[in-house]
């Protein structure tokens, strides 16, 4: 299989995957391993946006990674040539705070294992935040990707899951995609450590493949579920998103995942892609017929 791949796989027929090309009105984008890898914007990102604003398709980018708050992230696409504004940004850090503003409305006071950056996105949001020697007990602990993790924050961390109160984090993410020779722990091996130290998951976890990440890019546009494609370089986050949503899957072959893990899972990829360059010749296929 992997000798005759050459652009893309699908389990679709190739009139099939023209139509379900044909619908889309609006691109979902992961960043890390899908438009840059690290602080290295792909050679391809720019002409693909292009191409999609030449074409009338709209396009939002979805991230995982709560490290940064979305001026930041906004700053950053500015750094490497891409203009951006806020509405075409979503973070795991405001899904987040929109469900607790929405689900647990008399929630005001939490314990945040995350950045500064996240930290001051949520204090702007209203929420007082504790500390790890505080005294008192907060009214949820939220656990998101952590690039200033301390002992004594998750040790707190620990001990509050263990104390049973409301429990939220942001992205089921094992780690987060770099260019740089490491491995970023990213916040699914967080709670995992947590789980390991005292038996308990969070509650829920916000991030993708939950489908309420799509569901206000949907609501702004006024699109249905099959006029999204959600591009991303993780089966499990990504393209399990999209199967939730409704939405089309489109898995790159640019950052985490391999092609010898993508035609072994279960089930396959609506579409697996060498980059999003290769999706966008298939958009544009699929108008010229």
């Amino acid at each position: 299989m992997e000798q005759k791949f050459d652009r893309y796989i699908t389990p679709m027929t190739h009139d099939e995957l023209l139509a379900a090309c044909r619908r889309i009105r609006h691109v979902a984008l992961d960043m890390d391993g899908t438009i840059y890898m690290g602080s290295t914007l792909f050679p391809f990102t720019k002409d693909f946006l292009a191409m999609l604003t030449a074409n009338g398709i709209g396009y939002s980018f979805l991230t995982n990674n709560p490290t940064r708050s979305i001026d930041d992230y906004l700053a950053k696409l500015a750094r490497l040539g891409i203009e951006a504004d806020h509405d075409q940004m979503y973070t795991t850090a405001v899904a987040t705070i929109d469900y607790i503003k929405e689900k647990m409305p008399d929630v005001k006071t939490l314990y945040v294992v995350g950045t500064p950056s996240m930290e001051a996105e949520f204090r702007a949001a209203g929420f007082e935040l504790t500390e790890p020697d505080a005294k008192e007990m907060p009214q949820c602990l939220v656990v998101a990707f952590d690039t200033t993790l301390t002992y004594p924050k998750l040790c707190r961390a620990a001990y509050l899951a263990s104390q049973g109160i409301p429990y939220i984090a942001t992205n089921p993410d094992r780690v987060c995609p770099t260019d740089q020779p490491t491995v970023l722990v990213d916040c699914g091996s967080l709670t995992t450590c947590i789980a390991h130290a005292t038996g308990r998951q969070p509650d829920i976890v916000i991030g993708k493949p939950n489908p309420d990440m799509l569901s206000g890019i949907m609501y702004r546009h006024g699109l249905k579920a099959n006029e999204i494609a959600m591009c991303g370089d993780r089966i499990y986050t990504d393209v399990a998103m999209a199967q939730n949503a409704g939405a089309l899957g489109v898995l790159v072959l640019s950052g985490e995942t391999t092609l010898d893990t993508a035609v072994n899972s279960d089930p396959n990829p609506p579409i697996t892609a060498r980059d999003i360059a290769v999706f966008g010749e298939l958009l544009l296929e699929a108008r010229q017929q």
